[in-house]
């Protein structure tokens, strides 16, 4: 008897302008499997799973549900074949609430009226039942992107879908999210639920995936057991070539303090208590500085604080020994800092805007983009976009034309990081810089961060990845509930050490 398949998508072509996105590409998924879909960024795997969840439709190729062929025309007509996806970049209502938009579109109601209390208790007993911890009334905006994620799962699950899709869903989370993640999805999967996971972290697929199917360029090059592969065979079958996965570099020469922050204090946008509190350290050229814990305790303000999103309710921020704590976001950009931001879509990009102009948003006023009656230089800006795109390997349909709501997550996340190191600055904040990037394109992101660093200039980064807190800086900070809690050596320390700090079991008695 032949071996039956949940879903099958056979020999899928997806056409855009200037670019094969799916080049006749095959994926089977077995009933209650884990099946783990891994690429470069740009190869071709969102576009293959929004294929499936309706949201485009194909040139070439047919889907079968269950050895039936359907059509998928809409995600209306995904969801009621049973298939659910948590979207990349997630599909939520900001300034609904959690509860609202897990019921959105399928709302209960009794002539007429809606019936909340019923669709409470079925979210709160589903989010019990898979430990998906959320409050239901919290509004979408003023809560972490794991939250925010732990959401649209819930949302999948509350109508009762039986083909999930994650698409990169541990780009966003936590090391401990992440653990948590897998927990959950190989529960879902014990309990008969089909899984399609679409990561290129690939110690996660070797720890939650049955089979990996790769894709390269849009072209399907192969499914196997992920038990009989290391990681270095898939990497290779993912980038085309092997990937170091050390990164490489010199002891760190410390020279003049870049940024100076002292006793800041940014007040929190979800609770009446502080985000951060009080917190002091310095940067040096010549330095990477990592602020190291686990999301939502007070990172994100902290930046936003450094770089002028929010403004700071006491304490000082000092760029070359000038107070820049009231300045402008501009005056900051102009002085010598520059920002890669953890959410790239809100503050990172002007999604309708080209690449091109995208590349030029915080330099367009300078001559060499301006001529001296205001007008832009066109051939110049084309020019530039040009060799950022060739330099960061920045993968587009159309070059610099194309616009940035269509380009994979990957390769908006590269056009911000060339962009921002571009600008060859005193002080590069970098929060997250390889959130949602390939392995071959994190070992060029790490490199760029290490050669800014040994050009004399400081980073202050900001990650969530543990490999990247004990790879990347020279020291590390880590903050707990808004405070710095400890200074560590990551030549000294061992990521179970940077797990006490971040959990709050340990802290230093003087962090400085």
């Amino acid at each position: 008897m032949e071996e039956q398949f949940a879903i099958e998508m056979l020999n899928i072509t997806k056409v855009f302008p200037g670019i094969i996105a799916n080049d006749n590409i095959t994926l089977q998924l077995k009933k209650g499997e884990i099946h783990a879909l891994l690429g470069e960024n740009g190869a071709g795997k969102s576009t293959l799973m929004s294929v499936l969840f309706g949201l485009y439709q194909p040139e070439q190729g047919i889907i079968k549900k269950d050895g039936v062929e359907v059509k998928i025309n809409n995600p209306n007509d995904a969801n009621d074949l049973g298939i659910g996806m948590v979207h990349q970049h997630f599909k939520l209502v900001e300034c609904f609430t959690v509860l609202d938009n897990i019921i959105l579109g399928v709302e209960p109601n009794k002539y007429g009226f809606l019936q909340k209390s019923e669709a409470r208790k079925k979210v709160l007993e589903l989010s019990e039942k898979y430990g998906l911890h959320v409050d239901p009334d919290a509004y979408i905006e003023d809560i972490t992107v794991g939250m925010q994620q732990r959401t649209e799962i819930l949302k999948m699950l509350y109508r009762d879908n039986e083909i999930l899709i994650f698409d990169e869903p541990t780009a966003v989370l936590t090391p401990q999210e992440i653990d948590e993640l897998m927990q959950i999805m190989k529960n879902l999967a014990a309990e008969g639920k089909s899984i399609l996971f679409i990561s290129h972290k690939l110690n996660e697929i070797k720890a939650v995936a049955d089979r990996c199917t790769v894709l390269r360029k849009g072209k399907y090059i192969g499914t196997v057991n992920t038990k009989d592969a290391t990681i270095e065979e898939l990497s290779a079958m993912m980038v085309g070539r092997n990937v170091n996965f050390h990164v490489e570099k010199t002891p760190a020469k410390p020279g003049d303090v870049v940024l100076e922050v002292e006793g800041l204090t940014v007040a929190s946008k979800i609770h009446k208590n502080n985000a951060v509190k009080n917190v002091s350290f310095k940067v040096r050229a010549g330095e990477i500085v990592c602020i190291a814990g686990i999301d939502g305790n007070g990172q994100t303000e902290l930046v936003y604080g450094i770089t002028g999103l929010e403004p700071v309710k006491s304490g000082t921020v000092k760029l070359n020994g000038v107070d820049i704590t009231k300045a402008s976001i501009r005056k900051r950009s102009v002085s010598g800092m520059s920002h890669i931001p953890e959410d790239r879509h809100k503050h990172g990009l002007v999604l309708d805007y080209s690449l091109e102009d995208n590349l030029i948003l915080q330099t367009y006023f300078k001559r060499d983009f301006t001529n001296a009656a205001g007008f832009l230089r066109r051939n110049n800006i084309r020019e530039y976009a040009n060799r950022l795109i060739e330099m960061y390997d920045i993968r587009s349909g159309q070059g610099p034309v194309t616009k940035a709501r269509s380009m994979s997550g990957g390769n908006q996340q590269k056009a911000i990081v060339a962009r921002e190191i571009d600008k060859n600055p005193d002080l590069l904040v970098a929060v997250q810089p390889t959130r949602g990037l390939d392995v071959g394109a994190i070992e060029y992101i790490h490199k760029q961060l290490i050669n800014h660093r040994d050009q004399g200039h400081a980073c202050l980064l900001v990650s969530l990845e543990l490999d990247e807190v004990m790879d990347v800086p020279d020291r590390i900070l880590v903050m707990y509930e808004g405070e710095i809690v400890g200074e560590l050596d990551p030549k000294k320390t061992t990521q179970e050490e940077l797990g006490l700090y971040m959990a709050g079991a340990k802290r230093d008695e003087v962090a400085e």
